[in-house]
């Protein structure tokens, strides 16, 4: 009996400290430089002209508030709808700005980005913030928010 006193409050110490050990071994950190390829593999996926190649780099609940539109986009088949139409004018940006934070698991990168259009010769000068989770295997966008630069 006396033993079980010992060494239960050991034991008991032992598996509090397990959910520590285990979400710091889980825990990933992204460079800036990840982030920035992040977004330009999410810009390469807007050349290819597939939606659904697009809709792939975010997380199941990811939530999309686009440039072009006044409708959240919380599903996949809403943002492969709202690509749909985006694609069609054959989108490039490039990052004018960007600010980059980073936690467990977790990445930001803010600022201001132009796109091009090629299928109308437009250009459109725009606010990013994307929000990138990790889901274990790959990194995900979670959210992004995008707003037209106000002209004045």
């Amino acid at each position: 009996m006396k033993i079980a006193h010992l060494y239960l409050p050991l034991a008991l110490c032992g598996l509090a400290t397990l959910p520590l050990h285990a979400s710091a071994q889980s825990c990933q950190y992204a460079t800036e430089q990840q982030a920035l390829n992040l977004f330009e593999q999410w810009n390469d996926s807007l050349k290819s002209a597939d939606p659904h190649h697009v809709a792939r780099l975010y997380q199941d609940n990811a939530l999309l508030l686009p440039t072009v539109s006044k409708k959240p986009r919380l599903t996949e088949q809403e943002r492969v709808e709202y690509f749909s139409h985006f694609l069609a004018d054959k989108p490039s940006g490039r990052l004018d700005t960007h600010h980059f934070d980073a936690a467990c698991n977790i990445a930001t990168l803010n600022g201001l980005y132009t796109f091009d259009f090629a299928a109308t010769g437009k250009q459109v000068a725009a606010r990013y913030s994307f929000t990138y989770r990790w889901d274990g295997q790959r990194w995900l966008i979670s959210h992004h928010h995008s707003s037209l630069l106000p002209s004045s």
